[in-house]
Order: structure tokens, then sequence, then C-alpha cells
């Protein structure tokens, strides 16, 4: 007799994997939020210096009735990045991982809280809060080196990588309901997308900011966007199909990390978390090349123990 469906959904949602993929997502995830924050921090340190009336607090930001002080946004921007470091590793885990998650969700709210929404980093926030609650550090991880990785592949570590997957594929999914609520089906001929291009590379050119001379030149050529905006539906609306079946979620992994390829040299808008292939990690099997630099940080055992 072949298997309930159910058995076979709970087999796509919660795969054995082995603890190592998880600690590489967790590696790959905090890695990549320390350097977001070093390099961001300059910017999350100068809303110390904006003025009251430009504060709308939204979020977790809602239990402020004013902007902080300068000295407490220097002092929270230097909290989440130093928390970044213990995440990373797997230092204390169990503590740090839910503080340095609590921070960058406050951190980054507060910085959306000033008259702009940087829905660029909403991913990064939703990742890193569901790592925190995972057994992310079973192996590669500073408190792991207490105790050896698991020697067998378990459902838990399957079931954290499909929470993760999850949080992406939805959040394109919920981009492409956008783009139906607002343009509904006339998306798919192109016009949309095209002037879309058009217009953003316009207002960039006239404001003297950084603009994308190939989108300009790309917009003569009306042919080409109905194929694009069509790609463009399939690679939001389809992307939850990528956790039931794994080739299909590399495969759209690919393309979603060709989708934002082509919004940077159309539209000069750059997402870092996507471009880096971080936010796609939980789709694929990064322990394999990121196997040497846990060792090379003394994070990973030199053998599994024997099977008893």
């Amino acid at each position: 007799m072949s298997r309930s469906w159910l058995t076979r959904l709970d087999d796509a949602l919660r795969p054995e994997a082995p603890a190592e993929r998880l600690a590489a997502v967790r590696l790959l995830t905090g890695a990549f939020a320390l350097v977001y924050l070093l390099a961001r921090a300059p910017a999350f340190v100068s809303l110390g210096r904006l003025p009251a009336s430009q504060f709308a607090p939204i979020g977790v930001v809602r239990a402020l009735s004013a902007p902080l002080p300068f000295g407490l946004v220097v002092a929270q921007t230097l909290a989440t990045i130093a928390l970044a470091v213990p995440f990373t590793l797997g230092l204390r885990f169990a503590v740090t991982g839910p503080l340095f998650a609590a921070a960058l969700l406050w951190i980054t709210t507060y910085r959306s809280a000033f008259g702009m929404i940087f829905h660029t980093e909403n991913l990064l926030v939703l990742h890193v809060v569901a790592l925190a609650f995972t057994d992310a550090v079973a192996a590669w991880s500073l408190d792991a080196k207490r105790a050896p990785a698991p020697a067998e592949p378990a459902r838990r570590f399957g079931a954290a990588l499909s929470t993760l997957t999850a949080l992406t594929t939805f959040a394109y999914a919920l981009a492409g309901v956008a783009k139906l609520r607002v343009s509904g089906l006339d998306w798919a001929t192109g016009e949309a997308l095209r002037n879309h291009i058009a217009h953003d590379n316009l207002r960039k050119a006239l404001l003297g900011d950084p603009h994308s001379p190939i989108g300009g030149w790309l917009v003569q050529f009306g042919a080409l966007f109905p194929p694009l905006a069509a790609l463009t539906f399939v690679v939001e609306l389809a992307a939850p199909i990528a956790l039931l079946n794994r080739k299909f979620g590399q495969i759209w992994a690919l393309a979603a990390w060709g989708f934002h390829a082509g919004v940077l040299l159309t539209m000069w808008i750059f997402f870092p978390y996507p471009l880096s292939g971080v936010a796609l990690a939980s789709l694929f099997e990064p322990e394999r090349w990121l196997a040497p630099i846990a060792r090379r940080l003394r994070l990973a055992p030199l053998a599994r123990p024997a099977a008893p």
C-alpha cells in the first residue's frame, strides 16, 4: 500500500537532514548579519541625530513615544553587532541566539521608524529569529565542542531548514500577491514592468542618483517585457512549491537569484541578502563546502563518534 499523502507531506516538510547543514546555514546567516551590521553601522548611528519630527514608530518600536537619545542609539548598534558574534559561532546560543534576534528586530525596526521602511532587511530578520529557536548549534559551534555532533541525520534539523525555506518562499509569494492586487493580471502583459523600469531609472537620473543604463536602454524593446513579467509571476507565486520538492526548490532558488540579478542590472536596486545566496542556503547543501572553514574555526569535530 502506498503511503498516504499526509505521510508524504510530512516527509517533505520534515525531512531528515544532518546537523551540519543547519549549522552551516547558521554560520552563513550570522556572518552575513555581522557584515551587514558593520557596513550599515554609520546609518544606524546617524538615526540618533535625526529630528524628532521624523520619528514615526512602527512594529515593536511603537513602545516608544519619542526617539532615543544619541547615546542609546550608539549603544544599541554596538550591542547588536556584539551579539552577532556569539550567534554566528554558537556560543551560549540558548541565551545569545534569542538576544541577537530581539536586538536585530529592534534595531532594524527602529531604522524603519524614520520615514522609510527598509523591507530588504525583513527576510534576514525573520531567518535570524527562526534560527534562534532551533537546534542550530548541535554541530559546528562552540557549544557543540562540549558534546559530539549527532551521528545520524534527524527530522528536527530538516524541519528547521523547512521553516527557513517557508519564510523565504512565502515572502516571495506575498510579493506576487501584492502585484496582483495593484496591477491584476495586466502585469503579465509586461507594460507595467516596462513602465516601472523606465520611471525608476528616469527619476534616479534626474535626481543625480546611481541608475542603470542597461534598464534605460532595454525599455525600447517592448517584446522583451511580457516574458520577463510572466517569469516574475512564476518565481514569486510558485515559490511555496519549493517546500514540497527539493529539486524544484533548487531550480526555483536559482531563478530567484537570477530575478534579483536582473533587478540590479535593470534598476540598480540591490537586495544584498538574496544576491549573496545566503537567503537561499536552506535549499541547498552548504555544509559540503563550508566544512573546511568550520574546521579552521575549530567549530567542527575531527570525526563523528562511531555508531553503537
